[in-house]
């Protein structure tokens, strides 16, 4: 059933791929036909979409579907495809606002248009022009999360249904992404806040409002999905904070990511989350428990851009000795085998346990 769950997820991404080609072929006619100056945002956008992601919303999208018994359509895959545009738009504003020098082993967005103006030679600030660029495309990947959406080809009632939830996904992902920011500014760490953060910024947007969008499109009635809704969030909302904490932690070892990350996996320098100065749950949690003089020492390294490999490496050695790695750790577990209760509910349809349970796993596993 695990190899059954898997193929079919398998081939629910290679669709979404190919629906999210098409999309970008015709928005790349309209906008050149607009002005040749739009090719390279086209290609920007082209290689930034199609050369990587795990395409993880539309597959949730897919699975909280399943979950009502129901067949999805290509329409309906069409509609969930659209989450990856507003997972672009997320990213690239994401970046922007981190400092992120790269992406998925390639310049972040408002970088490449940053070196797009020192190669052509324009006049004024190349790294204004990056800024201005990156904002830009991430309001354009919102757009056309939208567009893709509205003219997926579901039934009206089903757009009606799921625009609910579209739209309240969109405001708490922007609140989780206001709350990060803030907490940068914080002068004490948090866990409390910290998971917040991971709750809103990624973990529902990620995986709990997707499931909710699949359910919507397949049963419009709210009344008549209601039990249906609070099991998924039962599934989604610790798997969407394991799913984040996961991100924070892998790297631990050779083949993890964030703070210890590994660039050929990551496509980011190692210890990226660290010169960046995230307040991560797992950095909060560090801080709470390390001495004075730790605490001290990793509280003065983060956001510290210039820091060196070397110096990396004892932050790292400084956040295992804590103890937190093992506290998230287990966190991780808890949350995850929460999630794996709420998939065997009677009320998942039996055909989407196994997409449940594999997604689940496939989330949290500690590589990728």
């Amino acid at each position: 059933m695990v190899n059954d769950a898997r193929g079919t997820l398998l081939a629910v991404r290679e669709t979404v791929q190919s629906e999210l080609t098409s999309y970008l072929t015709l928005q790349r006619e309209y906008l050149s036909g607009i002005g040749s100056e739009l090719i390279p945002v086209c290609d920007a956008l082209e290689s930034f979409l199609l050369e990587g992601g795990k395409r993880l919303r539309p597959l949730f999208a897919y699975a909280g579907f399943a979950a009502t018994g129901k067949v999805a359509t290509a329409a309906d895959i069409r509609a969930f495809t659209s989450l990856e545009l507003l997972q672009a738009c997320a990213l690239i504003h994401d970046d922007l606002m981190d400092r992120s020098d790269t992406r998925r082993g390639k310049p972040a967005i408002h970088r490449h248009f940053e070196n797009l103006h020192q190669q052509e030679a324009m006049s004024g600030l190349a790294d204004q022009f990056g800024e201005a660029a990156a904002v830009l495309l991430g309001d354009l990947a919102l757009v056309w999360s939208d567009h893709l959406l509205h003219t997926s080809g579901v039934e009206n009632s089903a757009l009606l249904s799921a625009l609910k939830v579209h739209d309240e996904m969109r405001i708490e992902l922007m609140a989780g992404q206001y709350l990060d920011v803030r907490e940068a500014g914080e002068r004490s760490p948090s866990v409390d806040r910290s998971l917040r953060i991971a709750r809103y910024k990624s973990g529902k947007y990620t995986i709990e409002r997707p499931l909710h969008l699949g359910a919507s499109l397949a049963i419009t009635d709210e009344a008549e999905r209601k039990d249906l809704t609070n099991i998924l969030s039962a599934y989604g909302l610790p798997l969407g904070e394991a799913f984040q904490l996961r991100d924070d932690m892998l790297g631990i070892f050779d083949d993890m990511l964030g703070i210890f990350g590994d660039p050929s996996v990551t496509g980011k320098p190692a210890g990226d989350d660290i010169r960046e100065g995230k307040r991560t749950v797992l950095m909060a949690m560090t801080l709470e428990r390390a001495d004075q003089a730790s605490a001290a020492k990793i509280t003065a390294a983060l956001g510290r851009e210039d820091l060196t490999a070397d110096q990396i490496e004892e932050i790292r050695a400084l956040i295992t000795a804590t103890g937190a790695v093992k506290v998230v750790e287990d966190l991780i577990e808890g949350l995850l085998s929460n999630a794996l209760t709420a998939a065997n509910s009677d009320e998942i349809d039996p055909s989407a346990r196994e997409l449940l349970i594999e997604l689940a796993t496939s989330a949290t596993r500690r590589s990728h």
